[in-house]
């Protein structure tokens, strides 16, 4: 009997080309209308084409009606941050951004395409995404590291007129804050009464922070390799300094007494059981999210507070804080109702949508795919699966709205409840189901 190939191997194996039709990597072009016959060879191209080419040229908008922008997202990255790898080059990266949009297609029937930029310089990167902004419905940065990430973001939203979007800062503040908001519900606690500690001051860390202040929690302490970010340190970039506390805290361990919720955006095995042991008296919550191994495992932590509350990077432990639960939903909601611009009211809908979703009962084949028998809201269910295609209606839908409602929105005649059972059928379709 063959030996099997190793992980490493198979992943390998699993980005190369399985037949002499195939291509290597994991994505191509799919056609959406026929070329089989001479009329519809000249309208694809010439002289049909010239037809919508002239009905854009009047009216820039209708480029939503007769090409795939409408559908279609910019993976940009520069290579600087790629997953737990680092700066390892932008066309290292390249099998990163070719899976997010495996992932846009696979959970939100979007489109998309990666793009590797061999600059790092912001004020290139910007220059060149704001040139190419118009061809997409939508721009997904990815991978860029901090600070630079801020800056490259910001000034792409002023910029350009379809939706900026850095899924590393705001994909886990919007997962984690729908986690968080399930926490205070079942616990009884009042945000503005939690102390969140923040392990990292990166994008994410950030971005996260910045998102649980408008849940409206006040306490926060953030740390970044030097320890806590306080009020007396003269190393602080101008983003971390929104952070820094007037505090005698210096460590993870100082920072963590009394704590209501950590959140670990760092490096394996950093919380200890003493720490856990020092956190709140009822329900602390830990979102351990190095990967692949978290700051503290599921079972250290309930071994310290058999109360904590949990959730990792990890699809192998319960409560898995997994980015594919916000961004391809987000980006659909937005690009069906021609979005400019992706505000902070339709990211805290779509923390909305998860934290509801959650104590809805869990369909038999998304407990089948956890190996689970018992899948219900509580300590260990607190995020929905991301194999619950119901996300795609929850999320999508809320986040449309939300566009309507802040006024960003291109598509004026909206109909939520239509528009729920569109996303419905599309979540069947993608299940295969019609």
């Amino acid at each position: 009997m063959a030996e099997k190939p190793s992980f490493q191997q198979a992943s390998l194996d699993y980005h190369k080309a399985k037949s002499e039709f195939d291509t290597n990597g994991k994505t191509g072009t799919l056609l959406t209308k026929p070329c089989t016959t001479q009329e519809e060879l000249a309208m694809a191209y010439s002289p049909g084409v010239a037809y919508p080419c002239l009905e854009i040229q009047k009216d820039a908008n209708l480029a939503y009606e007769y090409t795939n922008k409408g559908n279609l997202v910019a993976v940009i990255s520069d290579g600087t941050a790629v997953l737990g790898l680092g700066d390892i080059g932008h066309l290292a990266g390249k099998p990163v951004m070719e899976g997010k949009g495996v992932l846009f297609k696979s959970f939100a029937n979007v489109d998309a395409v990666d793009i590797e930029l061999n600059t790092k310089d912001p004020d290139e990167i910007i220059k060149i995404i704001a040139a190419m902004a118009d061809s997409f419905g939508g721009i997904n940065l990815e991978d860029i590291s901090a600070p630079r990430c801020f800056e490259i973001e910001e000034r792409l939203k002023e910029i350009c007129n379809v939706p900026v979007f850095h899924d590393d800062q705001h994909g886990t503040a919007v997962i984690t804050t729908a986690g968080l908001m399930n926490v205070i519900e079942m616990s009884g606690k009042k945000a503005e009464n939690l102390k969140v500690v923040i392990i990292g001051a990166g994008a994410a860390g950030i971005a996260c922070a910045k998102m649980y202040k408008k849940l409206g929690i006040k306490n926060i302490t953030m740390l970044d390799s030097k320890g806590v970010i306080h009020s007396g340190r003269s190393d602080l970039n101008r983003y971390k300094k929104l952070f820094a506390l007037e505090t005698t805290d210096r460590t993870l361990g100082d920072a963590m007494k009394n704590a209501d919720m950590v959140l670990g955006l760092s490096r394996p095995d950093l919380i200890t059981p003493q720490m856990v042991k020092s956190m709140s008296r009822t329900n602390p919550i830990i979102f351990a999210c190095a990967n692949p191994n978290p700051e503290i495992t599921p079972a250290e932590a309930k071994a310290a507070r058999p109360d904590v509350i949990i959730g990792t990077g990890r699809s192998d432990y319960p409560n898995q804080v997994n980015n594919v639960l916000g961004f391809p939903q987000i980006f659909r909601g937005a690009l069906d109702v021609r979005a400019t611009k992706i505000t902070e009211n339709m990211k805290l809908a779509a923390s909305h949508a998860l934290a509801a979703l959650a104590k809805e009962a869990v369909p038999e084949q998304v407990k089948q795919a956890h190996h689970r028998q018992n899948m219900e809201f509580g300590h260990e269910y607190i995020i929905p699966s991301p194999f619950d295609r119901r996300v795609l209606v929850y999320v999508a839908s809320a986040v449309a709205k939300a566009a309507i409602q802040d006024g960003v929105a291109r598509v004026k005649d909206f109909d939520t409840e239509a528009y729920k059972i569109k996303l419905q059928r599309l979540a069947d379709h993608l299940d295969g189901k019609i």
